[in-house]
């Protein structure tokens, strides 16, 4: 399917649900795609950075052209993106999206490289995506620290990428919906109405989306502002991978790694809660907040909370933590499901299939397996691919499965679902994954 989802330039996620170029999906797809085609997969990273605006902000979604406008909504038509986004420097000869999605791009980028350094080399690949992969990270910290201390914020449910996990439902609680005849819902053509967000979710995102729109794309005035676990860390372990990006190219990584470390030092500061055992939500419009103008930890668990988990640098108690959460009743790692839900198995928002709101998804568990390599749990890493491996075949490549029974839920053919099972395939076993990934090793105290 990845070469059924090839348009000749990037990789859609799936030709009937999402028929575009979506920013975090590119990346996970280059991921797997260097196994096979190294040049492809620098052009997959290429082309979605050929549409980065010039704030330095990379779009969620690149549109096709040649796609009809009643195919996916929201369409190129809502977003104007080169009208609304023309302040913030939105491309004039792409049509996007306003919103961004986690920034997994200079890690996919450095894992690009290192498959093939030769052809990465001979065609300057690194030395033409380090400036864009270093704008889109300053973009990040210095427009979306929302909250003052130091974190990435998203300003939208669909840019964290997790896009109705019931983290979501507090902090949307306090937005009105659009009315439901504003927009139509193209994906209820090709989804089950079961699986997907209510009506009601969709009228939030479409109200934030046109307000942030209607706004000109600026930063920090709209009604929700969450600082994230997953999106952080993902910016951490970028954050290593374009040091590492840096020094092949001959300049000074020192700086970028410790930017990272201090990154990951906010991070436990502001999202870890001991109580919980894993790492939590901020929402930063919460008017009663424990930390006045800084918002409330959400008191919701999602797969999110233990995304971090990729990250070497952690204190080894939160290590700890993190490993017995995602093995215990709230997760079932290796006990009770085949893959790591999305959402907490015992809240009370737990759907095993409707959307994020407790399906297993492949990208999640990649994430995971990833960080149970990189703190030395092999055994449980070799499970946990296995697991990856035999259910992505059995479903034909689920978009996401049910974490009990391992059903099939969403599109088929999904693409990185294919492009991770085929990472693990080919990838390292052995627990050095850490260098691998560009990160940089070593447990804090």
């Amino acid at each position: 399917m990845l070469e059924t989802n090839w348009t000749g330039a990037s990789t859609v996620p799936s030709r009937s649900l999402y028929p575009h170029q979506w920013s975090w999906d590119s990346a996970f797809v280059a991921i797997g795609l260097r196994h096979l085609s190294p040049l492809r997969a620098q052009t997959e990273l290429e082309t979605l950075l050929d549409a980065q605006w010039g704030d330095g902000r990379v779009p969620h979604i690149v549109f096709n052209p040649s796609v009809p406008l009643d195919a996916y909504f929201p369409s190129p038509d809502f977003w104007r993106s080169s009208t609304a986004g023309r302040a913030a420097g939105a491309p004039r000869t792409v049509q996007t999206s306003g919103i961004v999605q986690p920034p997994v791009h200079a890690l996919a980028a450095w894992l690009v490289h290192r498959a093939d350094p030769v052809l990465s080399r001979a065609r300057g690949f690194l030395a033409r995506v380090h400036p864009r992969l270093a704008a889109w990270h300053r973009y990040l910290l210095h427009h979306r620290d929302l909250g003052g201390g130091g974190l990435a914020s998203v300003v939208h449910p669909w840019e964290q990428g997790m896009d109705n996990s019931p983290c979501w439902d507090l902090p949307l609680s306090r937005v009105t919906p659009a009315p439901a005849r504003s927009f139509r819902r193209a994906d209820l053509d090709h989804g089950a109405a079961e699986d997907r967000p209510t009506d009601l979710d969709y009228g939030r995102y479409v109200r934030l989306a046109t307000e942030y729109r209607d706004g000109e794309y600026a930063d920090g005035a709209g009604e929700f502002a969450v600082e994230d676990p997953a999106f952080n860390a993902l910016l951490i372990a970028s954050e290593h991978a374009l040091a590492r990006i840096a020094a092949e190219l001959g300049a000074t990584a020192t700086a970028r790694h410790a930017r990272a470390e201090r990154l990951t030092a906010a991070l436990v500061e502001r999202l870890w809660d001991p109580a919980s055992g894993m790492f939590l939500c901020r929402d930063l419009r919460d008017p009663a907040g424990d930390r006045p103008g800084q918002g409330a930890l959400v008191p919701e668990r999602g797969v999110s909370g233990l995304v971090p988990l990729l990250l070497p640098g952690l204190p080894r108690d939160v290590v700890t933590a993190l490993l017995e959460t995602a093995a215990g009743p709230h997760f079932g790692l290796g006990t009770t499901t085949r893959l790591p839900p999305s959402y907490d198995l015992l809240g009370e928002a737990f759907d095993p299939h409707r959307y994020w709101r407790g399906p297993a998804w492949f990208n999640t568990s990649w994430l995971l397996e990833r960080g149970l390599r990189t703190h030395g749990r092999l055994q449980q890493a070799d499970a946990l691919r296995e697991s990856v491996l035999g259910l992505a075949e059995a479903t034909d490549f689920a978009e996401y499965v049910d974490p009990y029974t391992g059903e099939a839920c969403g599109a088929t053919g999904f693409s990185w679902t294919a492009a991770l099972a085929l990472d693990l395939l080919h990838g390292d076993t052995t627990g050095t994954v850490t260098a691998d990934m560009g990160l940089k090793g070593g447990n804090r105290r």
